[in-house]
């Protein structure tokens, strides 16, 4: 089978032709020539016998040459090269399987992917845009988030408004010329396109339409498929191994020790080479004797604790000794079983972090132990404490360490002789095993089960006296153990222990001392077979005749009958003989499971079984007989030991006894198999106390059998094939798929090209409740971005061809990254962690999510029409009220009289200005402090006065001139208002631009003076200069602005008469500012509304003129204007104004300012919150020192338009509990376009309440409250008390019918200070009726509401207001415009960027969007750029485990690239615009395909 269709075999090469290759093999994985060299070098060498192979792609040529059986003869340069590790991971190599791999890639088609793009900065080669943009990408998309038809979205999107996104003028044609909305040049768009492209033709069929209206969301349950082989044998038998000679055994292996050590002193017991090869000691059997007496006698006798024996009889003592130093660790051994001590064997610790090193600490606290014996050398190498004591390991309990070298301990008196008692139940040693999942738990073997396997092993090998053995293994655990220090004892044999670093340093070493020694037996693993393979040319004189044994203790994975093979193809001619290969399987449970034995012994002959790995997968037998591609071939490990019983049972669930052509896990039914986990009862009842029963249920015997973690089936001749563990095993869907066989694929793609060393690691990660696989590779150090990407991408095709499974993520990770097991093998479990931790720090990674998970609830699909009428009965029948609520009402609370007094605010700041003309009504502080300037009411009436003069003489404007208002935040922006207010224009307030910032801030200034159709702009001298500075002509054409006035210093006068408008309807001021979806709109405010709005927010927060009130918002649109400029005119309280930007250079001027001024009533954006969480939270102290006390606040409420922030504002209540601010005091407000305060706490009324809704229900626009800590809870706050005069009503969004309280839908608004419309350069009509003037489409028809354009619900609470009626709470979800429409649900961008926040410490902030139905995610990274890719994979997985969804793409930003605007809200379109333009200079692009 190894031989089978390799296109060399045809050819029989000439053995120097061979030689010759097999030497630039060696150089090539090497890394002394390149690819590219290799291939010339190799064709050339070929054309001497090249005509013979034909027609075949050159390209598998090489893949096949470079694994062909050309490898057999694969010789070395004369001086053997250190070799640290093998080119390509030695347990995988199959040449069928490379074979296989290639051909599956032959066949498919190179499909374009888009490459992910890098940072230059985090590159280590520059990254090659290698792909070229599709030619369809004008075609619209398929919609990859369904799989289902794409249909044209009934749901009518709100129209967008008129006026410009925020683009700077000039770059539109360039920039956006797109294609349904997105920039066709774009380097981004592009790479999406192509990532489309992949998804166009979905693995799974088309999904059947169906509507989930219940809450229960369920995940597609997969079923399993009808055509899957299924096992047809009859039931399988136990098998049972021959008897246990009844030979004279000694009682225990310690009277062995005795015999040999008294009667035969002089017997070479073990040799130990340096790395240099040379023999540098050899312990006899009278000195193993004898220096285990001394330790006993020592550990006995002369440890003490306050005079009490340190140690009694059973207690456990760590052994740590380096892989160099067998003697030591074989006195040690001995020593500790004579003196009735439990050795606990473990591996050098050399740092504090080593792989697996807390769990072994884990298990050594767990076994008790509390002394530690190691070797003088092996001390001084241990990291010490400043007090020169070895340092406390992570994890460790505190440990006593003890040198065992010959001077340090006792020779004990010539009468003392310890009792060598017979072997009993008693605990022998504990052998440590790491799991699955990481955790280290302690193998407990028996004295008697010791012996029992020292007795199978010794007759199952045929072992006689004073034979020799060379060990490879580590002599610490597994085989090396049982072979080289136990059962070695049994028959005098003399064991040669070659260490690690000797066969790095020199592969043939172990060979060279069979030759030496004239070894009868080897221990060896199919890695150093490999490995002596590459180096063996030239070393004609070795000679293995003497072999009559060669035990492979690794031959139960299925990969390492390649290297039997290829070691027997070489070595046969070296008087290798074939049937001297005995592979063999083990665990730690069970020991020793089955070992093949020679001819001579009774063994029957060897076989293999080329099995289908579809049958594999499951997990019956399948012996394929075509020429299939995905085939494993297996060898047998031989027969079973001598006195067990084995047999195979079901893997999962009862364990039942498997047919005969399917396979199970092994069990051992054996006195010489383990007997627990030491200290774990419940999982020690599980593997060791296991009852095989029939499908009958009938228990196949009274004795339990052990797990041994082996999967297989027996063969014909009762021989035992083993074709994986239980620890490698991945259940993905129905299938079992074998890590070690992924691996092997994934090997046999270019393994010399790119692994380094071929070291990658399969593991599967559980995400959405099912097995997902993960690969991660060391990629080797000159791999440039493209190769990576490439190989990547051919690794995915293989895997799924071969296995029919997809990978979920690949991760790349630069050479020498993964952690490293004790034998310098892969620690998996710990890489695991790290990948799930995000500390695996990858270089490259590929998550292929859209064709892993595939069982995602079914997407929803919208119900025919219900209409409104059907709703509203429907609801009816359900019991649930219409959802619609209002504030008190006006007419009841004040006459009507002084309504009409101040229905004008020009009016009211004249009367103030006659009746109260000192009375102050604002004060401004500086980031000191200090109050830099103030206004009376006779002052401000002069100062507008002297503006209104301005206006009509300097600037000619006649009434109704439009003004735009360009001032820093201040007395003068109100001045400034007032006075167009006295000469009848129409002021628009407008941000000034930010003078390090022009660029970006000076278009949207210019951009807003165009829209509203200033004629003029009032600002102070110091803006003036920069509107007219080189800079700013630079970014905008001066040329355009309008007239520029000043108003520092206009000369005093009076104006003649106030400007009184006409009508109240008339226009009183302009609201312009950019929505969060990136969207300018400016909307018309009359009289009437602006005077209606300050009577609402008089009553609501009972504002008069002896109040004092602070605020800290922008003054330039929405709710902070109207409290900033309109507020205090009307109802006469003092405002103290806090400019945000001051903020910037001192955190507490806020709360300073509102405790100095014992305001009740302040105001405040969330970004001035966080600044104040962030900068002061650890303050709190400090500031009480300062005086600053908050007890005076009755309500501090949020400016949002938005859903509220519960942590923000929970955060910034606990901090600041401290200095006195009450608990019940921060709320929050919401407004929006069409009106600007709808709701506000106030300061009477009950509390705010918080509802926790289900998460799922609200995908589907369902309102259902759940418990607080119940899964998919989502906790909501009321938006504050609704303003009095305010309706509100729920409503359908695209029936426009009234909803019931258990709906979500759109907030509708009616009061009399909505805005009166939109004001934009095209007038559009539709949209201000659709906006401003929309009715419901049933019931009550004839109320004119505005739409708010956000999501929310009403609930009717416990609480009472002040009129005595249960009161109504609004709760606002979020805006429509935002909301995704992912999988026919509706999804909030806030619930998916909190959960993207939690997934890991390193994510400072999250916006996510949609582009052609991909979910998009940008994170900003709080850490090393190299780190940046740990992210991708834990925001897939949160995503996908939390919300259902596939991320398309995840995209790593600086912090501070997401744009936030004045109120803190995050601009996620102008965000998705900068994308999608490529302007964001990403740290990382990761397509998920």
């Amino acid at each position: 089978m190894a031989e089978r269709g390799c296109p060399l075999e045809a050819v029989q090469l000439p053995a120097e032709v061979r030689e010759s290759l097999a030497e630039l093999e060696l150089e090539l994985s090497e890394g002394d020539i390149t690819q590219k060299g290799y291939e010339k070098k190799r064709a050339k060498l070929l054309a001497r016998c090249v005509p013979l192979i034909q027609g075949v792609d050159p390209s598998l040529q090489v893949e096949n040459s470079i694994l062909g059986p050309a490898q057999a003869s694969a010789p070395a340069p004369k001086q053997p090269k250190p070799r640290p590790s093998n080119a390509r991971d030695e347990r995988f190599r199959s040449d069928v399987h490379t074979e296989a791999v290639q051909a599956a890639l032959a066949k498919h088609k190179e499909r374009k992917m888009p490459m992910p793009s890098k940072r230059r900065s985090v590159l280590t080669h520059a990254s090659v845009e290698a792909y070229t943009p599709p030619a369809d990408l004008h075609s619209a998309p398929p919609d990859v988030t369904t799989g289902l038809v794409q249909h044209q979205h009934a749901y009518c999107e709100r129209p967008k408004l008129a006026s410009v996104r925020g683009v700077p003028r000039g770059c539109r044609g360039s920039v956006l010329e797109t294609a349904g909305g997105v920039p066709v040049n774009s380097r981004v768009s592009s790479k999406i396109q192509q990532l489309l492209n992949t998804l166009k033709r979905p693995k799974r069929p088309p999904l059947k339409e169906f509507f989930v209206d219940d809450f229960e969301e369920l995940l597609e349950v997969q079923q399993p498929d009808p055509n899957q082989p299924k096992p047809e044998g009859s039931q399988m038998a136990v098998l049972r191994g021959e008897p246990l000679a009844e030979s004279s055994w000694p009682p225990s292996l310690l009277a062995a020790l005795q015999q040999w050590g008294t009667t035969q002193p002089k017997a070479p017991c073990l040799t130990a080479l340096d790395t240099a090869g040379k023999a540098v000691y050899t312990l006899t059997y009278g000195k193993l004797w004898s220096r285990s007496l001394k330790l006993a006698y020592t550990l006995l006798n002369k440890l003490t604790n306050k005079n009490e024996p340190l140690l009694k009889p059973g207690d456990r003592v760590a052994l740590v000794f380096p892989n160099s130093d067998p003697v030591m660790f074989m006195v040690a051994f001995y020593g500790c079983l004579l003196a009735e001590l439990v050795p606990v064997p473990i591996e050098v610790p050399l740092t504090r972090k080593d792989a697996g090193s807390q769990q072994v600490g884990f298990l050594l606290g767990s076994c008790g132990v509390s002394l530690a014996l190691t070797t003088d050398a092996c001390q001084k190498g241990l990291p010490k404490a400043q007090t020169g004591e070895v340092v406390t390991f992570k994890g460790w309990p505190p440990l006593t360490w003890l040198v065992i070298d010959g001077k340090h301990l006792t020779k004990p008196p010539k009468d003392w002789n310890p009792a060598v008692q017979d072997a009993g139940p008693g605990t022998a040693y504990i052998e440590y095993k790491t799991s699955k999942e990481g955790s280290t738990v302690g193998v407990a073997v028996s004295h008697a089960s010791l012996l029992a396997q020292c007795q199978a092993l010794t007759q199952a090998c045929g072992y006689s006296e004073a034979e020799t053995l060379t060990n490879v293994l580590d002599f610490k655990r597994d085989a090396g153990l049982w072979h080289g220090v136990l059962t070695s004892i049994l028959k005098r044999i003399h064991v040669v222990s070659i260490p690690y670093a000797l066969m790095k340093a020199n592969p043939l070493s172990w060979i060279q001392k069979v030759c030496v020694y004239k070894a009868q037996a080897a221990l060896v693993k199919s890695r150093d077979m490999h490995w002596s393979l590459l180096a063996q040319r030239g070393q004609r004189d070795v000679s293995l005749s003497s072999l009559r044994l060669l035990i492979v203790a690794d031959g139960a994975n299925p990969w390492s009958i390649s290297s039997c093979d290829a070691f027997l193809n070489v070595f046969q001619a070296r008087g290798l003989r074939p049937e001297v290969i005995c592979p063999c399987a083990s665990s730690p449970e069970a020991l020793t499971v089955a070992i093949r034995r020679p001819p001579d012994l009774g063994g029957p002959p060897p076989r293999r079984a080329v099995l289908s790995m579809s049958g594999l997968s499951h997990g019956v037998i399948r012996v394929d007989a075509e020429e299939k591609l995905s085939v494993l071939t297996v060898q047998d490990v031989g027969q079973v030991m001598p006195g067990a019983n084995v047999c195979v049972v079901k893997v999962e669930g009862t364990p039942h006894l498997c047919k005969t052509d399917e396979v199970g896990e092994i069990c051992v039914d054996s006195s010489a198999t383990a007997t627990a986990y030491y200290g774990l009862l419940g999982i020690t009842k599980n593997v060791f106390e296991t009852v095989p029963v029939t499908a009958g249920g009938a228990p196949v015997s009274d004795r339990p059998f052990t797990r041994t973690g082996l999967l297989g089936f027996i063969g014909p001749d009762d021989l035992v094939f083993v074709v994986g563990k239980l620890d490698g095993l991945m259940v993905v869907g129905f299938r079992r798929h074998n890590a070690d066989d992924v691996v092997a694929t994934a090997l046999a793609v270019e393994p010399m090209k790119f692994v380094y060393r071929g070291r990658i690691a399969v593991f599967s990660v559980t995400v959405l409740h099912d097995d997902r696989i993960v690969l991660v590779a060391e990629q080797r150090p000159d791999a440039s971005e493209e190769d990576s990407f490439q190989w990547m991408s051919r690794v995915l095709q293989a895997i799924d061809s071969i296995h029919q499974v997809g990978v979920y993520c690949l991760a790349l990770v630069p050479a020498n990254t993964l952690p490293k097991a004790p034998l310098g093998g892969i620690h998996v479990s710990e890489t695991k962690q790290r990948f799930l931790e995000g500390m695996l720090h990858p270089c490259n990674v590929l998550m292929c999510p859209h064709t892993c998970v595939t069982n995602l609830p079914k997407p929803r699909q919208k119900q025919p029409e219900v209409g409104p009428a059907s709703m509203i009965v429907g609801n009816l029948v359900a019991g649930k009220r219409i959802a619609q609520a209002s504030g008190r009402e006006l007419s009841h609370l004040e006459d009507s009289e002084q309504a009409r007094k101040f229905l004008f605010l020009p009016d009211v700041l004249q009367w103030r200005a006659h009746t109260t003309p000192e009375h102050p009504l604002f004060l401004l502080l500086n980031a000191k402090g200090t109050v830099t300037s103030t206004a009376t009411c006779v002052q401000l009436h002069k100062k507008a006065e002297r503006v209104a003069a301005a206006l009509m003489e300097k600037a000619r404007l006649s009434a109704g001139a439009h003004v735009a208002l360009v001032y820093p935040p201040g007395v003068d922006l109100i001045a400034a208002f007032y006075g167009c207010l006295y000469c009848g224009c129409v002021p628009v307030t407008v941000r000034p631009p930010h003078p390090q910032n022009l660029a970006t801030t000076l278009p949207t200034v210019k951009m807003i003076v165009e829209v509203s159709k200033s004629a003029c702009v009032l600002t102070t001298q110091a803006i003036m200069r920069l509107l007219r500075s080189k800079e700013a002509a630079a970014t905008v054409d001066a040329r355009t602005w309008p007239t520029i006035l000043d108003t520092d210093d206009i000369p005093k006068k009076k104006v003649a008469s106030v400007f009184r408008p006409p009508s109240p309807d008339v226009l009183a001021y302009l609201d312009f500012s950019v929505s969060t979806t990136g969207i300018l709109a400016g909307v018309k405010m009359s009289h009437a509304a602006t005077s209606a709005l300050c009577r609402s927010i008089k009553l609501q927060c009972e504002l008069y003129p002896s109040r004092q009130i602070a605020i800290c918002l922008d003054p330039y649109c929405g709710l902070g204007f109207a409290l900033w400029c309109l507020c205090s005119v009307y109802s006469g309280h003092q405002s103290v104004l806090v400019p945000p930007p001051e903020l910037e250079t001192n955190v507490s001027l806020w709360l300073w300012a509102v405790s100095q001024y014992k305001a009740r009533v302040t105001f405040c954006s969330y970004s001035v919150m966080e600044m104040c969480a962030r900068g002061l939270g650890a303050q709190t102290a400090a500031l009480r020192m300062k005086g600053v006390n908050l007890s005076c606040v009755r309500t501090c409420m949020v400016v949002a338009e938005e859903r509220p922030r519960i942590a923000l504002t929970q955060s910034f209540s606990k901090l600041f509990r401290d200095l006195g601010l009450p608990a019940r005091a921060v709320s929050t407000t919401f407004g929006c376009r069409v009106n600007v305060a709808i709701c506000l706490q106030g300061t009477a009324g009950p509390d705010p309440t918080t509802v926790y809704v289900d998460m799922r229900a609200l995908r589907h626009d369902r309102v259902r409250l759940v418990e607080r800590g119940s899964p998919h809870s989502l906790p909501l706050t009321e938006s504050g008390k609704i303003l009095p005069g305010v309706k509100v009503i729920i409503a359908h969004t695209e029936t426009r019918g009234p909803l019931g309280d258990s709906h979500l839908g759109e907030i509708w608004v009616s009061s009399p200070h909505n805005a009166t419309g939109y004001y934009t350069v095209y007038g559009e009509e539709g949209l201000h009726a659709d906006h401003f003037s929309a009715r419901l489409s049933f019931g009550d028809t004839q109320t004119v509401w505005a739409r708010t354009g956000f999501l929310g619900f009403l609930r009717r609470t416990e609480l009472t207001d002040a009129s005595g009626e249960r009161h109504d709470a609004l709760y606002v979800v979020g805006s429509l415009d935002e909301t995704l429409e992912l999988r026919g649900m509706r999804y909030h961008p806030i619930d998916i960027e909190t959960s993207v926040i939690r997934a890991h410490r390193s994510i400072a902030e999250c916006a996510v969007f949609t582009w052609t139905n991909l979910l998009v995610v940008v994170v900003e990274l709080d850490g090393l750029e190299q780190d940046a890719l740990d992210l991708v994979a834990l925001v897939t997985n949160v995503v996908l485990e939390e919300h259902h969804l596939v991320v398309g793409v995840v995209v790593i930003v600086d912090p501070g690239v997401i744009p936030i605007n004045s109120r803190g809200e995050k601009q996620r379109m102008h965000l998705r615009d900068g994308f999608l333009a490529d302007q964001l200079d990403p740290i990382y692009v990761a397509y998920n395909m």
